[in-house]
C-alpha cells in the first residue's frame, strides 16, 4: 500500500473540449502533472500532482546540451461504461528501466509508476474523451537536471507524466499509407541506443522524414545501420509483412525499439495460431518475394495508430504495391482485436487491460 500522493489541485482549470471537437495529438494538455525527483543518496523522493506549467531550468541544464534523457507513450481509452482503461501499462514502466540503464538513469519501481498515472488520470478524469476512436494519450519523461557543463551523468533528474486528449488516429477509417525506404542514412546500430526510448533517436530521424514528405511519402522505413539492407522499423514504429500467409517481423537485434504492440500482435498471432517468424529480412529479399506476389500484407505497428497498413513500398526506382493498395485481412483483425480489448468492447482474455 503506498502513501496518499500530494495532490495541489489548479484554482484555474481550463475549458475542456465539448464532445465532437477535432483533438489532433499532442496539441492540448489536462490541468495536471505528476513530477517527482531523484537526487543521489536519496533516491526517488517527493512524488506530487501539480497544475500543469511550465518548467524553470538552468540554462547549463544537462540535458539540453547532452540529452540524457527518457520517454514513453500509451493511452488511457474511455470505455462504454465510462470507466477507464489503461493498456499493459506495467509494459511502458519496465521499458522505461531498459532506456534509462541505456542512459544511466536510475531505475523506477514500474508498480509505483502505474499507480502515480492512475492518480494523475483520477484527478483529470473528465478530460478522457468519450468519442468513438478518441483516447487520451500519456506521456512520461525522464530528464538530467543537474546543472553544469561536463558530459557525464547526471546526479538528479525530474520524472514527470503529462496527458493529452487526443483524436482518433483513423477519423474517416483506416487506410494503407504509402512508405519510402531510407537507403542513406540510418536510425540506430547495434551497440547503439536504438532499443532506448531516447529523444536523440527521434531527432536524427527527423532528415529523413522530411525528404520521404517531399517525396510524397508519409513514412520512412528504416534499413541496419551496417549493411543498409535488413529491415529495421518503419517510422516510429514496428513493422510486419504477411510473406506465404506467415506473419514475419524484424528479430529483436539491439537497435531496434521492443515495441509493446509489437508484442501484443505477435501473442495475438500466437492465440490465434498464425504462424509467425522474427528473423532478419533483407529488402533485396522483400523486393523479390513482392514480384513474385509472395507478400500480401504489410503493416506497422505502435501506440499511435494500433496498426498501420501500408500500401505502397518505394526502394530507390522499385514500387511495390501489395493488397491493391487496400487493407489485408490480418491487418483488420489485430486492428480490431487490439481496439476492442483497448475500449473494453471485447472480453479481455489475456488481463491486458486494468481499470483506472
Amino acid at each position: 500500500m503506498y502513501q496518499p500522493i500530494p495532490i495541489n489541485r489548479t484554482i484555474k482549470p481550463a475549458v475542456k473540449p465539448a464532445p465532437g471537437t477535432p483533438l489532433g495529438f499532442g496539441q492540448l494538455f489536462t490541468d495536471h502533472m505528476f513530477i517527482m525527483d531523484y537526487t543521489e543518496g536519496r533516491g526517488w523522493i517527493n512524488p506530487r500532482i501539480e497544475p500543469y506549467a511550465p518548467i524553470c531550468l538552468d540554462p547549463s541544464t544537462i540535458v539540453f546540451h547532452y540529452g540524457q534523457a527518457v520517454f514513453e507513450g500509451l493511452k488511457a481509452y474511455r470505455t462504454a461504461d465510462g470507466s477507464i482503461n489503461l493498456f499493459r501499462p506495467i509494459l511502458n514502466f519496465e521499458r522505461m528501466n531498459t532506456s534509462n540503464a541505456r542512459m544511466v538513469i536510475p531505475p523506477v519501481d514500474p508498480a509505483f509508476c502505474v499507480h502515480c498515472l492512475k492518480e494523475l488520470i483520477r484527478v483529470d478524469q473528465d478530460w478522457v474523451p468519450t468519442d468513438p476512436g478518441t483516447s487520451l494519450y500519456i506521456r512520461p519523461f525522464i530528464f538530467a537536471t543537474d546543472a553544469h557543463l561536463g558530459v557525464s551523468p547526471s546526479q538528479t533528474y525530474r520524472f514527470m507524466i503529462i496527458l493529452s486528449p487526443s483524436g482518433a488516429y483513423y477519423p474517416e477509417g483506416i487506410k494503407p499509407v504509402n512508405i519510402y525506404v531510407e537507403a542513406e542514412y540510418v536510425r540506430a546500430v547495434k551497440g547503439g541506443t536504438g532499443y532506448a526510448k531516447t529523444p536523440g533517436n527521434y531527432a536524427s530521424s527527423l532528415i529523413s522524414q522530411a525528404n520521404a514528405h517531399a517525396a510524397g511519402y508519409v513514412q520512412v522505413l528504416w534499413l541496419d545501420g551496417v549493411h543498409r539492407r535488413y529491415i529495421e522499423e518503419v517510422g516510429s514504429m514496428n513493422v510486419f509483412f504477411v510473406i506465404d500467409d506467415q506473419l514475419v517481423t524484424p528479430a529483436l537485434n539491439g537497435s531496434i525499439l521492443p515495441g509493446i504492440t509489437r508484442r501484443t500482435v505477435i501473442e495475438l498471432a500466437e492465440a490465434m495460431n498464425i504462424p509467425i517468424e522474427e528473423r532478419a529480412i533483407a529488402i533485396d529479399e522483400l523486393a523479390e518475394l513482392a514480384r513474385a506476389d509472395r507478400v500480401s500484407e504489410v503493416f506497422g505497428s505502435g501506440t499511435a495508430a494500433i496498426i498501420s497498413p501500408v500500401g505502397k513500398l518505394k526502394y530507390n526506382d522499385d514500387v511495390m504495391i501489395f493488397n491493391d493498395g487496400q487493407i489485408g485481412k490480418l491487418s483488420q483483425i489485430f486492428y480490431d482485436t487490439i481496439t476492442a480489448i483497448q475500449y473494453g468492447q471485447h472480453p479481455d482474455a489475456f488481463g491486458w487491460t486494468e481499470k483506472v
